[in-house]
């Protein structure tokens, strides 16, 4: 039996486990990766290098999206830019994407924050097949998880990240087989809702009106507080003044 020849395009954190995962289980799935392309982060160091562990295991650095080969699968975790419909086509088997939100609800960034400022009680992580539009695929395994009382958007994050780790290990298998059973958005758009939201939203969100009724204000700042990135703020005098939480 041919092995299953696998391109994965990732970043941040959750990319590398993806990864190293990835790495771990090739000879007992049967698959070959035969690409890889990723891009490095400032807010999360050097210590999650997948270019690194690549040249470690003798995979090869794809310079961009056009240089994707023939191959079985395309797996994204976090990769930073949306692949086109060629690009896409490259896989003849699927193109699947890890998405660290619940889906139709999430589609696109800064989605723990929104899910705190709207006052979800629930999350989750979601694998979807790949077309042209943002996060906007069929669903192919999904994984839901309360939200608790008064959760902060790192610790939302830290929930997300350990159910995405799950969910992408324990259905690698059923992707590699190509053993799922493809659910539409839009036939779960009724129960959900859905939504787009941009990168550079977050800039707004951050701004605090002291004006504002407490619950909004708390809301704004728990929303908003994530380690290695600008604080939330409110403007006196012409001055940033950030609101800050110290964390452990």
């Amino acid at each position: 039996m041919s092995l299953k020849k696998v391109v994965f395009l990732g970043s941040k954190p959750i990319g590398y486990q993806c990864f190293a995962y990835l790495l771990a289980m090739q000879e007992k799935l049967g698959i070959e990766i035969t690409g890889l392309i990723t891009h490095s982060r400032k807010e999360f160091g050097d210590a999650q290098d997948l270019n690194e562990l690549a040249i470690e295991n003798n995979i090869p650095i794809l310079e961009n999206e056009d240089a994707i080969p023939e191959c079985d699968i395309i797996y994204s975790v976090q990769h930073h830019r949306i692949l086109t419909a060629t690009q896409i086509s490259k896989a003849t088997q699927a193109a699947v994407n890890l998405h660290m939100a619940p889906l139709p609800e999430y589609r696109g960034s800064n989605q723990f924050s929104f899910a705190i400022l709207d006052g979800k009680k629930e999350f989750g992580t979601t694998i979807h097949l790949i077309d042209p539009r943002i996060d906007h695929g069929d669903l192919l395994f999904q994984k839901r998880f309360p939200i608790p009382a008064g959760c902060w958007v790192y610790d939302l994050y830290q929930l997300t990240f350990n159910a995405s780790i799950k969910l992408f290990t324990q259905t690698l298998g059923h992707i590699i087989k190509g053993i799922y059973t493809p659910v539409s958005q839009e036939s779960l758009i009724h129960k959900y809702g859905t939504s787009l939201h941009l990168r550079k939203e977050i800039n707004e969100l951050k701004v605090i009106d002291m004006d504002w009724d407490k619950k909004k204000i708390e809301r704004h700042i728990l929303a908003t507080s994530m380690p290695g990135f600008e604080p939330p703020y409110c403007i006196i005098n012409g001055q940033k003044v950030y609101l800050t939480t110290v964390y452990p």
